[in-house]
């Protein structure tokens, strides 16, 4: 008798069937994404399809962190993966572990390593990004005239702010001469004194399309400008050379156009609010400094200058009196030390001890005589009295026992 299976065994076995098949359980697939859709949980889901089929995948959140680029809808990709069957509704699916364009794979090496390159010698560091100036006169904008991309610019800038001053720098934004060109182009807005602010730009494309804005030369001259560049290039989720090297990176041109030009009639509402507060503020100001200058005006000063007079002239009475006083004191006290250090200086006058009867003898070499052996008998000796000098001979010498 035959088995019968219930729907979830069926897709039980079916699953187990898919796990264990050594061609489904390590799949490379390329194809076209559609339906593209990413949930809050992290995790997406998308159908890829070729001209004749299309198969369920899924991306779990996990799997992202070594996929290097935004799956789009329209994207030519190969995926790598795993088949399975989803058992709850028995749908057959793809579940993608690694993802990169088609046809890219070159491109994006290429582009990683000129990258890395040029931030290992500094062109993206945000040390060297000049500020964009808030309300520029001249905005310069390179790219081609003929496409979307600068009426989308100018719709942008009337709705913003309607008298603007814009200078095109057309170039080519795709192929082979086009890097040289846009790094022309860019030169030439840039030795305008005239020109604020330099806008590079072009639409969304494939990385093959935007690949002339992935120059290393167009990079450094952008590096290298002395006007600000904002570099609006591809969509949101594209990214560049330019992006890393310019000053400011706009999502995409129409979003460049915003960030470089305020609106308007919101500067407008803004002045006129800055402007009521600015007279609300004068208004107190003057409010405050009439009040300052009422109460000064009946200050007691000014109502009877007299009495502010009359009280300073006292207070210059006080003060002359005690530095009189204090000038007096220290004069006493100068002269008492000077009447001292006199009175001391005096003590030691040799001419005061000589009023007293004493005298001074010198022997013939000018020695003042203070022993018996200073002299000889018969020499001359000077003895030096109060009122002059009296010239002796020595005739006798005694001397006392003791030699005191």
């Amino acid at each position: 008798m035959q088995t019968i299976l219930s729907v979830s065994e069926l897709n039980e076995y079916a699953s187990t069937l898919v796990n264990n098949d050594s061609v489904l359980c390590q799949l490379c697939v390329k194809g076209e994404i559609s339906g593209y859709k990413r949930y809050p949980s992290g995790h997406a889901y998308f159908q890829l399809k070729d001209k004749n089929s299309s198969v369920s995948c899924v991306i779990f959140k996990g799997s992202f962190s070594h996929i290097s680029f935004v799956p789009e809808n329209g994207m030519q990709v190969i995926l790598y993966g795993r088949a399975s069957i989803y058992t709850v509704d028995g749908r057959f699916q793809v579940v993608v572990s690694f993802m990169q364009e088609d046809g890219i794979g070159d491109l994006f090496r290429e582009f990683e390593k000129r990258k890395e390159k040029m931030a290992k010698e500094g062109l993206f560091d945000e040390s060297h990004k000049k500020p964009i100036p808030y309300l520029p006169k001249k905005i310069g904008v390179v790219t081609s005239p003929k496409g979307a991309v600068i009426q989308d610019i100018l719709n942008v800038l009337n709705r913003r702010y309607p008298n603007y001053d814009i200078l095109i720098a057309p170039s080519s934004v795709q192929g082979k001469e086009a890097a040289g060109e846009l790094i022309s182009a860019l030169k030439l807005l840039d030795k305008r004194e005239d020109v604020d602010v330099i806008i590079i730009a072009r639409g969304g494309g494939s990385m093959e399309d935007l690949w002339c804005f992935n120059d290393e030369a167009l990079g450094r001259a952008i590096f290298e400008a002395n006007t600000p560049v904002i570099s609006a290039v591809g969509h949101e989720t594209d990214y560049t050379i330019c992006d890393f090297c310019s000053d400011l990176r706009a999502p995409t041109p129409s979003a460049a156009a915003e960030l470089v030009m305020p609106n308007k009639e919101e500067l407008l509402g803004r002045l006129d609010l800055t402007s009521g507060k600015l007279a609300l503020a004068m208004r107190n100001f003057i409010k405050s400094k009439n009040h300052q200058w009422e109460r000064l005006s009946k200050h007691r000063a000014l109502l009877e200058p007299k009495y502010r007079i009359e009280k300073e002239m006292q207070r210059c009475d006080a003060l002359s009196e005690k530095l009189g006083e204090k000038m007096k004191a220290e004069y006493e006290r100068k002269m008492g030390s000077f009447t001292t250090a006199l009175a001391k200086l005096e003590a030691l006058d040799p001419m005061k001890v000589l009023l007293r009867g004493y005298a001074r003898v010198k022997n013939r070499n000018g020695q003042t005589v203070d022993s018996v052996k200073c002299v000889n008998i018969e020499e001359e000796i000077q003895v030096a009295v109060a009122d002059g000098v009296i010239c002796s001979v020595v005739r006798s010498i005694e001397e006392k026992e003791g030699g005191n």
